[in-house]
């Protein structure tokens, strides 16, 4: 009687592939999101892409209940990322809507406010403490954030009149003068 040892049979060669072709692209899905990371945030002279941001009944532009950039072309758009739980927020909100309330009878200057990862509720309570009267709205699924590549809030972008970049503020202002002087660079 002769004894027969099993073969041993490999992975099926399809196998193999699909595992090979799943890494490769598990691998370049990596890379593209560290890339995206190092990038950092949109830079100075980058023309902006159109983005929607619905508006917070009560803070809305012109009555309507969302904002188009590519509505606000031709005017200096002051867009501000910040949240009810960040504390750096609280110390610039008195100086945006001080800002605000100084460029609102021109009409040249339109200040957004994009609500971070927040509540709509704690988002109300914030905007009521701190008396802010421009236009404001969630950024719903991130969606705008993630275009800009913020880091975090506060984060502020001033983009000029043809839906340019011209300025980023990160971190919180310190002086109604501040906002002021970087608005001055684009104003005739």
């Amino acid at each position: 009687m002769t004894e027969t040892t099993p073969q041993k049979r490999g992975v099926p060669l399809w196998v193999q592939i699909v595992i090979w072709v799943f890494l490769v692209g598990l691998l370049a899905l990596v890379g593209v999101i560290l890339s995206k990371r190092q990038q950092g945030t949109v830079q100075p002279g980058d023309k902006i892409p159109d983005f929607t941001l619905p508006l917070f009944s009560g803070y809305e532009y012109e009555g309507k209940s969302e904002v188009k950039l590519s509505d606000l072309q031709g005017k200096l758009v002051v867009l501000n990322f910040w949240a009810s739980w960040c504390k750096p927020c609280e110390q610039e909100a008195a100086e945006l809507e001080e800002a605000w309330e100084f460029y609102e009878p021109g009409g040249e200057v339109v200040f957004l406010g994009a609500d971070y990862v927040d509540t709509e509720p704690e988002a109300r309570a914030y905007l009521k403490k701190f008396g802010i009267t421009y236009s404001n709205g969630p950024d719903m699924g991130t969606k705008i954030s993630q275009m800009f590549r913020i880091r975090g809030v506060p984060e502020t972008y001033f983009i000029d009149q043809n839906g340019v970049l011209y300025y980023v503020k990160i971190g919180p202002f310190l002086s109604v003068d501040e906002i002021k002087s970087i608005v001055a660079q684009k104003l005739p």
